[in-house]
This record gives structure tokens, sequence and C-alpha cells, in this order.
């Protein structure tokens, strides 16, 4: 077995029978050869990135019920969706140096593939099916717990994103829900930047960017919630 495979195992835990599986996980489809004709051999890793969102959200999900249990639906919602979303996938996916290990095209990688969040994330998840297909539901889920725990424990409180809390100040002042606008979107389609717009009447809208609509959706209200803690600023000033 080569070396990087076998550190792999060690900072997974875990050593898988079926190798080919953890081939597939660690495959981008820009390092498939022959096109879509051979994707459909299911060689790269997005059926296995499909089958490990749905394991990630159960192993959450359960874990959650389990140590809230005085949390009501909203706020089990709110700690689910910051641990299952791309940057926490991406930020585990670091942890665990898994760039290194995929599978990438020389072009992708040579523009930074091996740490595009897009990318980190998905084959996080790809990592997840894998490890379910591969041992079970055990090992998945041990996967799991010895990088999310942590990351759930410091949820106490139930997060309170900045959307939330934008709309939040804006009923309480009788003003309309705030509302999002995409300026502009660059890039890749595999890789984008949009720029969102934030408004609530009577301030200046404020801006935020981010490789997905909600990521840049949240960076524009926590703008828009800075200019507002600064002091009036109005749409005519």
């Amino acid at each position: 077995m080569p070396q990087r495979r076998t550190e792999l195992h060690k900072i997974l835990g875990y050593v898988f029978e079926r190798h080919e599986l953890l081939d597939e996980a660690l495959t981008h489809p820009s390092a498939v050869k022959g096109g879509r004709r051979a994707r459909a051999r299911h060689s790269d890793y997005e059926r296995l990135e499909f089958l490990g969102d749905r394991v990630l959200g159960l192993v959450i999900a359960d874990d959650l019920l389990a140590r809230f249990e005085d949390a009501d639906a909203g706020q089990l919602a709110r700690r689910y969706n910051e641990l299952v979303r791309r940057e926490t996938l991406a930020d585990v996916a670091r942890e665990i140096d898994l760039g290194a290990h995929l599978n990438l095209a020389r072009g992708e990688r040579g523009a930074g593939g091996a740490d595009k969040p897009a990318i980190l994330a998905n084959a996080c998840e790809a990592l997840i099916g894998a490890l379910f297909l591969d041992g079970g539901l055990d090992a998945a889920s041990r996967f799991i717990h010895r990088y999310w725990d942590s990351k759930t424990i410091a949820l106490i409180r139930a997060p309170t994103d900045a959307k939330t809390q934008l709309q939040e100040w804006a009923h309480s002042k009788g003003m309309d829900t705030p509302a999002y606008i995409l300026v502009n979107q660059v890039g890749a389609a595999h890789d984008p930047t949009f720029t969102i717009e934030a408004a609530v009447n009577g301030y200046a809208a404020a801006q935020g960017r981010g490789n997905s609509k909600r990521v840049a959706e949240q960076e524009a209200a926590a703008a828009l919630l800075a200019a507002i803690d600064a002091g009036p600023m109005t749409e005519n000033d």
C-alpha cells in the first residue's frame, strides 16, 4: 500500500477493505479520462458525495437530538445547518489534509483545486459515503464524531446567523423584511463568486461576497448590521 494512503488511513482511524471505494471518493470529475461516457461508470466521487451527504445528515441529526434534549426544532435546525454546511465540511477536509490526497486533473490542481472549498466539501462527503459502504454506519459515524464532536459541543447556544439577526432587528423596528439582490456572479460554474446586496428601508445597502449565495447573503447581512451598529446611515446621507 502506498505510504500516503497508509498515512490517510491513520488520519481516518480506519483501514479500507475495498480500496476502490477510497479511490473513487478521492477522484475529482476532472481527473476522469474519456469525458461523460467514462464518468457514467461511476469512477469519480459524485455518487459517493450524494450518499455521504445523507449519512452525515443522519448522524448529525441523531447526535443533536441526544445532546440538546430541551432544544426546539428551530434551534436544532440552526445547529444542524451550521454543522453540515459547505464551509464546515471544507474545514474538516483541511484538518485531515484531504486536498493532498485528491486525484485532480493537472489543470485543476494548478488552479488551486486542492484547496477550493467546494471541491474539499464534496470530497469530504464522498469520503463519508465510502466509509459507510465499506464499514457500515459505525465506521462513518466514528469518523464524523471524531471530527464534528468538538464543533457540536461549541454550539451550546443555537447560533443566530446574520440574516436572522437582521430580520429580527427589522421586524422590531416595524420595517419590511430585508431584501437580498444578486449584484454579480463571476467565475467558473464549479467555483463561482457571488456578490449580494442586503437592504432595509432607510439605510444604505451593504454588499457581501462568497462562493455560494447563502454565504454572500450572510456576509451582506453582517455588513449591514455592522453599519447599523456604527450609527445612522440613511440612503440620503
